[in-house]
């Protein structure tokens, strides 16, 4: 009953926040023990009473205010005055952009969003198929939840009790190797895409441009850097970043102006509520499954199927790519986590950090596949580009996710060299 119930719901297109809250509640009828309900508020409550969710809020505020300060388009200038002279150099900005921007937002939703507004133009200026345009910037939107900071990073750790700054490290090589490989991609692809009387790029003089972009890249220093050395809590520099950022924007670049910050903090606070809803609904979902001692049954049958840890984190690549298609990615971890972290733990002995970063690789993939696909519907929105134009594209990039997530299973060393 409570699997049909989360399977109507989510065909009849119900928020997955309503969707988690009324499946937990069929799953407490079915098993008939209903005094579940009474612990059930504190639950919703206590699961948003974390100091490291602060963080959240913060790092979304981080990239209203970069986008509104013009931090933004600094970014890409820098990127193409020192890519110029590459064949293809523009899909190299994109993509050199998204990694820059990747190490500020943490959210792959809003850097596609972002970038797609920025590059398809300029990509289709240059004489690239739309198509390839908007499927570049989804795909290298992928490096928002893997280069730190990550939002994905930030709830994997709260509710897996695993240190965020470590995660923050774990995701430093893995996003850098999927960097190199789209790096390659564009190489092989890119050929194809463009038109053979496009325009030639002109040259854009370095150094006005790079002392922009450097003001704007203290901001991941301070991230990554105050959390790599102890300085600061991953919470803490997300207050450091955000008013670095205002700083930044307002008094170095002049463009975030005084009268855009009720709109700033509106959208801010909007988009905090869905997630935080989100996470709410979710660890509630987690929390009756516990208590019903699902984990201990899928533990059971895992290692029914296999002894082998390369095995089990081959088998969890392949279920959480199919849950990313249908689920949301941060709901999906948030339920997902509670039952299979201890296993990889107790039972396999596997580092929770390199299982983290390859249960948010895998699960982020979510945004760039169908159904759900919030990715590919945000770049299609923002390109104006049909989705069926951006699939033809999008595949390549998808495959060379899966091969950062393969790497890091077979090799993870990947995610806790800085460990």
């Amino acid at each position: 009953m409570t699997f049909s119930v989360f399977v109507l719901l989510m065909l009849m297109g119900m928020p997955i926040a309503f969707v988690l809250l009324a499946t937990t509640l069929a799953f407490v009828v079915q098993g008939g023990n209903f005094r579940i309900l009474e612990t059930l508020p504190q639950v919703l409550f206590g699961s948003l009473e974390v100091f490291d969710l602060l963080a959240i809020p913060l790092f979304i505020l981080l990239g209203e205010i970069m986008n509104e300060g013009g931090i933004t388009k600094r970014i890409v200038l820098a990127a193409r005055a020192w890519f110029f002279w590459l064949p293809h150099s523009i899909a190299y900005v994109s993509l050199t952009s998204n990694l820059m921007l990747a190490s500020i937002m943490g959210s792959a939703t809003a850097q596609i969003a972002i970038m797609s507004r920025v590059m398809t133009p300029e990509l289709e200026k240059d004489g690239y198929d739309r198509g390839f345009a908007a499927a570049l910037t989804a795909g290298a939107g992928l490096l928002g939840p893997i280069i730190p900071p990550s939002m994905i990073f930030i709830i994997y750790g709260v509710i897996g009790q695993v240190s965020i700054g470590a995660m923050f490290l774990g995701g430093i090589l893995p996003g850098l190797a999927l960097f190199v490989i789209i790096s390659g991609l564009i190489a092989l692809i890119a050929r194809r895409a463009k038109s053979p009387n496009a325009p030639r790029q002109v040259p854009i003089d370095k150094w006005p441009a790079t002392r922009g972009a450097m003001l704007t890249l203290s901001i991941p220093l301070v991230i990554v850097g105050g959390i790599a050395f102890g300085i600061v809590t991953p919470t803490e520099s997300a207050a450091v970043a955000t008013l670095l950022a205002v700083f930044i924007g307002g008094l170095v670049f002049r463009e975030l102006k005084l009268g855009s910050l009720p709109a700033v903090l509106d959208r801010t606070a909007r988009n905090t509520a869905i997630v935080l809803f989100l996470i709410a609904a979710a660890k509630a979902f987690g929390w009756v499954l516990v208590f019903n001692q699902i984990p201990q049954q899928v533990a059971g049958l895992m290692q029914s199927t296999t002894q082998s840890p390369l095995l089990f984190m081959l088998l969890v690549f392949a279920m959480l790519l199919v849950v990313g298609m249908v689920l949301d990615g941060i709901a999906a971890l948030i339920i997902l986590v509670p039952i299979l972290l201890p296993v990889a733990q107790q039972s396999y002995g596997i580092d929770p950090v390199a299982f983290g970063v390859v249960a948010c690789m895998t699960l982020t993939l979510g945004l760039l596949t169908p159904p759900v696909g919030a990715g590919l519907f945000v770049a299609s929105a923002v390109s104006d580009v049909s989705l069926s134009r951006i699939t033809l594209w999008i595949l390549p990039f998808i495959l060379a996710a899966c091969l950062v997530i393969l790497l890091t299973i077979f090799q993870p060393l990947l995610a806790t060299a800085f460990l």
